[in-house]
């Protein structure tokens, strides 16, 4: 027996139980993995598949431009797409992007910025420009599809912005009820 095993009255196979347990205890604390980079903010249910109007094919009749409680003016895509015929119909609901997701990319690559007038939906091609109105007010916002998502509940078809949540004044409802209306989709 070791000098060191005698002082402390220790048998052989006391010290090698402690020498293994001593090693897992170090194995654990080193191999412990970090902590994700998850946002602060609990980030809203999203729904799988989206309740749609039938597609209006190749309608000629225009929409009326967005009242002053609508599209903010300083939207370009709101200028731009003013008046323009529909292509489809969605009904839904709409949620917007929380803050802290800010920085990140999107599924198209682009880098999410709540300044800009952007959305997520699950099919329509990326590029594609929509107008959202909100049923209960009227209130009008236009976005270009950048992103997937929304994902969960059925009822949620288009995700926004912040931009354009804060065009529909739905910051502190959160979920609202729109119309979705597809005005160009690109290839």
């Amino acid at each position: 027996m070791s000098e060191r095993a005698r002082v402390f009255n220790l048998r052989p196979w006391q010290v090698a139980l402690g020498l293994t347990l001593l090693g897992m205890a170090l194995g654990c604390a080193s191999s412990s993995t970090p902590e994700p980079a998850w946002p602060e903010a609990p980030l809203p249910a999203y729904p799988s598949a989206e309740q749609e109007v039938a597609p209006r094919g190749s309608s000629t009749k225009a929409e009326p431009a967005p009242s002053s409680a609508g599209a903010s003016p300083s939207s370009q895509l709101a200028k731009e797409y003013a008046g323009r015929a529909t292509v489809q119909e969605l009904r839904g609901q709409a949620t917007y992007y929380s803050d802290s997701l800010a920085g990140n990319h999107t599924a198209s690559g682009a880098i999410y910025d709540p300044r800009k007038h952007t959305a997520a939906h699950r099919k329509l091609p990326f590029g594609t420009v929509v107008r959202v109105t909100r049923t209960d007010t009227g209130a009008v916002t236009y976005v270009t599809i950048n992103d997937r998502g929304p994902f969960g509940s059925n009822e949620r078809i288009i995700d926004l912005s912040r931009a354009a949540a804060e065009d529909l004044a739905m910051m502190k409802a959160g979920v609202v009820k729109v119309l979705v209306e597809v005005l160009e989709k690109s290839n």
